[in-house]
């Protein structure tokens, strides 16, 4: 059991985050045991044919196939945090606390991969740079074509946990996250197989990030990462990565051709005009398709400045993630 200490300011700090670097992490271990994974098979079976050898073998070492990872291949989980981030930030990681996980690493492994993670633990600074490079080749590989689905998924997930705090209050919502984590008064508790311990959030609050790839929660909590509770993202079936086309396809045949254009086109606050350029409309038409929209809940209208702009709602988000 991993005990999360919250005090008022932390329980006020709760919040939201993505992680790329976790979905990756997380891929790296779904290819080397895809047994395990069976939600994954979908995505497996595309995905497999482009893992480039090197980059693939790298990370294998640096992630292993259980338990813990290193802290540095996941910075903490942002709302608007996209792979490009990620991937700076992985590049001006700090070298020591690099040297640190790396040595755990060690620790934990066995053989040659035990005798190549010393080699790297002597020499983090060319470590991080192998490291972000075969971060790049294999995202660009397996997970770049997925993200835009695989995204939408974990912020329709956002989207309906805000719903439900908001109607049932922080604790219901965080109780109800994943059949491992339960909520008290004063702290949230994270049932793991391989990890105990009790931490003092100290006033940092908590982030909560959803998960495609990871089957399980994981939690991070070596100082000075934020705490963490990455957990299972809702919605994520055998066919999760049939997204782009096939999704495009099911939502024009469920909303019609337009109104799937406007919803597709809403990954950002727009106007009016600027919904029917993004779906190739007529400004009358794309206006009429956002007011059937709204009315049916799946899209947002709000005033911003001297314009009014149209957001896609929770029930919208998880629509296009399922």
């Amino acid at each position: 059991m991993v005990e999360l200490r919250l005090a008022p300011d932390d329980v006020s700090a709760i919040r939201f985050g993505l992680s790329p670097g976790h979905e990756l992490a997380h891929a790296v271990r779904v290819l080397q045991h895809p047994a395990y994974h069976p939600l994954q098979w979908g995505w497996l079976r595309r995905a497999r044919r482009q893992v480039p050898a090197r980059a693939f073998e790298l990370l294998r070492v640096l992630v292993g196939p259980d338990g813990y990872m290193p802290d540095f291949l996941t910075s903490t989980p942002a709302w608007d945090l996209g792979p490009e981030e990620e991937l700076e930030r992985l590049r001006q990681a700090a070298l020591e606390p690099l040297r640190i996980d790396l040595r755990k690493r060690v620790d934990r492994a066995s053989g040659a991969d035990r005798r190549r993670l010393e080699a790297m633990a002597d020499d983090p600074e060319r470590t991080r740079t192998a490291t972000a490079d075969a971060w790049r080749e294999l995202w660009d590989a397996v997970m770049a074509p997925y993200w835009p689905q695989l995204e939408r998924i974990l912020r329709a997930d956002v989207g309906a946990r805000s719903r439900r705090a908001s109607i049932h209050g922080v604790g219901e919502m965080v109780a109800s996250l994943h059949e491992a984590v339960s909520w008290a008064p004063d702290a949230v508790r994270v049932r793991l197989r391989m990890h105990a311990e009790v931490l003092d959030c100290a006033g940092s609050g908590l982030v909560l990030a959803p998960s495609v790839m990871a089957p399980r929660c994981a939690v991070v909590t070596e100082p000075p990462a934020q705490p963490t509770l990455f957990y299972p993202a809702l919605g994520v079936s055998e066919r999760w990565a049939d997204g782009g086309a096939d999704a495009g396809r099911a939502l024009a045949d469920l909303l019609g051709h337009g109104r799937a254009a406007v919803l597709l086109a809403l990954d950002a606050p727009m106007s009016t005009s600027e919904v029917g350029a993004a779906s190739s409309l007529a400004v009358s038409t794309a206006s009429h398709h956002v007011s059937v929209l709204r009315s049916s809940g799946l899209v947002d209208s709000r005033r911003e400045g001297p314009r009014v702009v149209h957001v896609r709602t929770p029930l919208g988000e998880a629509l296009l993630g399922g």
